[in-house]
């Protein structure tokens, strides 16, 4: 449970995980597959899926779903490199049949001050990497702001809360960068909420936290936002569910999405908040391999599912997938990459705590496929019959690819009746949902 002070007491550990670097290659010229030895070694690790073998894991923080690839097994040292490692933009287009589309609006929110000089600095980094066009604030194609539509967060003067700030922006890094790559030519909303928002307290920290999550949806409406993202989980009750926080996050006509978690299967019981809404797009995740044949998505064993009992089926979900935990709402609806040991190239340089950049790291989670799917919303431009997830259901056959090998716990953990929940299978399943996008034809 996060406490006021424990960024205090996490702050001598953290600046040394930080300030230790792995050693990096430097890349050849501007091409950002031509590097050296070391990064085109972590690169074929991660097209085979087996980066894990050698690196670890680390959270951004308590609530976002951000997975930080590390420099080895047990290490909280963020992987850095100057050129990318992780799939890029070109990479997941390919893997995922992109092309064409509209050009709309999509709404992020994140935790956290990520200055609007720095933010700019640093999507563009990643979009000039892969040859995407600017979106900049002056040209109107990148706005920054708070989580109520006005002034963004304020760097803080505090230590202990720069660290925070340090962290969680390797979330909103993440999130930017993912919009990106799934919509070349949609405008950019940055809209920050409190940094305390991105880690657990009491409830009514979290009470707080959630509401911030509500008013900052209802910006983005106002906004005229295609789509919002939240690459976030909290703990869910009914307060939240039925009480006003829940119903700020039901907007017809634009798609409101959330991953699904990155616990692996969470039973039969509750899910976590806002994902476990019916009227939210749970957004799951996969593990994406690449060979000589193409693209391969599978299940990732993180990948959150499971049941809300409080709640209702998704909002048009056939009654064969609400059928799998008594009527009531089964997560997830939809999926994307999402395993860090097949993690996406984010690039990062805030870092106003420790002052050493992070550059090119590898990234992972359901973080990286929320944003990654309300990208393709934006594009697809087909919002007027959006009502949570009710088109992800009715899309036309081939929109989606199916996935149908892997798990996310042991077969023996789930009952026969539980399977779909943590098992691949043909058709919908709890850890990727209707599947893996096969072009715009389901946005």
């Amino acid at each position: 449970m996060f406490a006021r002070n424990s960024l205090f007491t996490l702050g001598a550990a953290v600046v040394a995980a930080v300030t230790v670097l792995a050693p990096v290659a430097k890349a050849a010229g501007n091409d950002p597959h031509a590097v050296t030895p070391q990064v085109q070694s972590l690169r074929a690790q991660v097209h085979a899926g087996t980066l894990m073998k050698t690196h670890g894991t680390k959270k951004a923080c308590d609530a976002c779903q951000a997975q930080i690839v590390t420099t080895g097994s047990g290490s909280k040292t963020p992987l850095s490199t100057p050129a990318p490692a992780g799939y890029g933009a070109d990479e997941l287009a390919a893997a995922y049949n992109l092309s064409g589309g509209a050009a709309g609006t999509i709404a992020i929110i994140d935790a956290g001050a990520y200055p609007p000089a720095n933010l700019e600095a640093d999507v563009n980094a990643y979009r000039a990497q892969y040859g995407l066009p600017a979106c900049t604030v002056e040209s109107g194609c990148l706005k920054v702001a708070g989580f109520d539509g006005g002034a963004p967060q304020a760097p803080s003067t505090d230590p202990n809360l720069k660290l925070g700030d340090e962290e969680v922006a390797v979330e909103t890094a993440l999130d930017m960068d993912m919009a990106s790559a799934a919509c070349p030519g949609c405008k950019l909303v940055e809209l920050q909420l409190p940094i305390l928002d991105a880690f657990f307290g009491d409830q009514a920290h979290l009470d707080a936290a959630m509401a911030d999550f509500g008013t900052a949806v209802n910006t983005a409406a106002k906004l005229g936002a295609s789509s919002v993202s939240m690459s976030y989980q909290y703990p869910s009750d009914k307060t939240v569910e039925f009480g006003q926080a829940g119903r700020d996050l039901f907007h017809p006509g634009m798609a409101v999405l959330a991953s699904s978690g990155d616990g692996g299967y969470e039973g039969d019981q509750h899910g976590g908040w806002p994902s476990n809404l019916p009227w939210v797009v749970s957004v799951g995740g996969t593990s994406l391999f690449q060979t000589a044949d193409g693209y391969t998505n599978t299940v990732w064993s993180g990948a959150g599912s499971g049941c809300e009992t409080d709640l209702p089926g998704a909002i048009g979900a056939p009654a064969s997938v609400s059928a799998v935990c008594g009527g009531h709402r089964a997560s997830s609806d939809v999926s994307a990459v999402a395993d860090p040991a097949t993690g996406v190239a984010v690039y990062d340089t805030y870092a106003p705590f420790t002052g050493q950049p992070l550059n090119w790291i590898t990234v992972g989670g359901t973080s990286a496929s929320s944003p990654f799917i309300a990208g393709l919303y934006a594009r697809g431009g087909h919002l007027s019959q959006v009502m949570g997830p009710n088109t992800m259901y009715t899309a036309p056959a081939g929109a989606f690819t199916d996935v149908t090998f892997g798990q996310n716990a042991p077969i023996r953990s789930c009952t026969p009746a539980e399977i779909a929940l943590c098992n691949a299978r043909a058709g919908w399943d709890g850890p990727t949902g209707v599947g893996v996008p096969n072009g715009l034809a389901g946005f």
